[in-house]
C-alpha cells in the first residue's frame, strides 16, 4: 500500500475506533484496501436515506463482508451488491467509512439527521 493510502487508513482508523467506544462494540481493523459490497444505487442522485451496512462473518482475506446500500428496500437479487475497494468510499461518501470498524454482526444506519449502530447476532448465522 502507498504512503498516502497508509495514511488514510491511519485517519480512517481513529475515527472508528471512536465511533466504537461510542457504541460498546468492541473495534474490528478492516484495512481499506479490502473488498465490500455495495448497491450501485447508493450513490445515485438525488441521494437515497437512509445509508443501511451490515457485516456478515468474514469468508476470505480480501473481503471486509461488509454490505451497503441506500434506501429503504433491500433486494435480494444476485446483482443487487458490486464488489468495491473500501477506499473508493473516501471520494464518493467518506461518513460510511466511520462505521467499518465495527465487528461482524453488527449494522448501523443514518440519514443527514439521525445515526443508529446496533449488534444484530443473526448476522453471523448467515
Amino acid at each position: 500500500m502507498d504512503q498516502q493510502l497508509l495514511k488514510l487508513e491511519l485517519e480512517i482508523s481513529h475515527r472508528q475506533q471512536e465511533l466504537c467506544r461510542k457504541y460498546g462494540a468492541p473495534y474490528f481493523e478492516t484495512s481499506i484496501d479490502k473488498l465490500l459490497g455495495i448497491a450501485t444505487e447508493t450513490f445515485a442522485k438525488p441521494m437515497k436515506w437512509p445509508i443501511n451496512g451490515l457485516r456478515h462473518p468474514i469468508e476470505s482475506e480480501n473481503s471486509s463482508n461488509w454490505y451497503i446500500w441506500a434506501g429503504e428496500d433491500f433486494k435480494e437479487t444476485d446483482d443487487f451488491f458490486q464488489p468495491m475497494h473500501i477506499y473508493h468510499l473516501n471520494k464518493v461518501y467518506p461518513k460510511i467509512l466511520d462505521y467499518l470498524g465495527l465487528p461482524p454482526g453488527w449494522r448501523f444506519l443514518f440519514d443527514d439527521t439521525y445515526e443508529d449502530v446496533w449488534y444484530d447476532e443473526s448476522l453471523l448465522h448467515i
